[in-house]
């Protein structure tokens, strides 16, 4: 089976799983850009449990985006207290100030438009666009990865610039119209039954049956990143 085939059985094998095993988060209960947005930010770097708690308070305090973009910040610090990585908090405010003089207020619609925001990379891009708009743009991060590897049996090293645009690129070709739903099913298979650290649970996979790390019995062993430059050691007088 090529990778072409493949991708193209991904999205009938998780759609279903997902309506059936997706976990009940909070962000998951509207597909309100602001919420979506908020939510992508915090999950950077920080577990799901941690996150929810702040997720709460945070649009409790600051409901809107007009309200994000004029709050005071030292509440805004107060708010993400504990959740580290300060830059975070710092880029939405400037990102919600940017909506509300670019964009009158309301949260841009097109990939690009939402791209340009401060803070917003690639992945955060796609998943707005695609769970928000339905627009059929991937968000690709580790766990996408991780999941795409093993499926593909590919060995080609996930930290590699060059592997996420191919990953990226292959999997915008076989998007459903369920952009959203397909985004987060894998999201939710990289982040559980294929999830870091730990053995795949295969016997629970909606892909198993054309996984190829799987037949080949590699898939624990994948993905691969570069191996690290060695260090070099050179000798000063002073």
């Amino acid at each position: 089976m090529d990778k072409q085939d493949i991708y193209a059985r991904i999205p009938d094998a998780l759609l279903p799983w997902y309506a059936a095993n997706r976990r009940d988060l909070p962000w998951r209960r509207d597909k309100e850009p602001y919420h979506i947005w908020v939510s992508e930010i915090m999950l950077q770097q920080t577990r799901v449990e941690a996150v929810k708690g702040y997720y709460a308070r945070f649009l409790e305090t600051l409901p809107t985006i007009e309200a994000l973009a004029y709050a005071d910040d030292e509440l805004l610090h107060k708010l993400w207290e504990g959740l580290g990585y300060y830059s975070r908090v710092r880029n939405l405010k400037k990102a919600a100030i940017q909506i509300m003089e670019e964009h009158s207020g309301q949260f841009p619609r097109e990939y690009e438009k939402i791209r340009a925001l401060p803070g917003i990379g690639d992945y955060t891009a796609g998943a707005i666009s695609s769970i928000c708009f339905g627009l059929p743009r991937a968000a690709v991060d580790g766990n996408v990865l991780r999941v795409v590897s093993r499926l593909t049996e590919d060995a080609t090293p996930i930290d590699l610039p060059a592997r996420k645009k191919a990953v990226t690129a292959a999997l915008e070709e076989i998007y459903p119209a369920q952009a959203g739903e397909f985004t987060q099913a894998l999201m939710e298979l990289g982040a559980t039954v294929c999830g870091p650290n730990r053995a795949p649970d295969c016997d629970h996979c909606p892909c198993r049956d054309f996984c190829q790390g799987y037949v080949a019995g590699v898939a624990e062993k994948l993905p691969v990143k570069a191996p690290k430059k060695g260090r070099r050691v050179e000798e000063k007088t002073v």
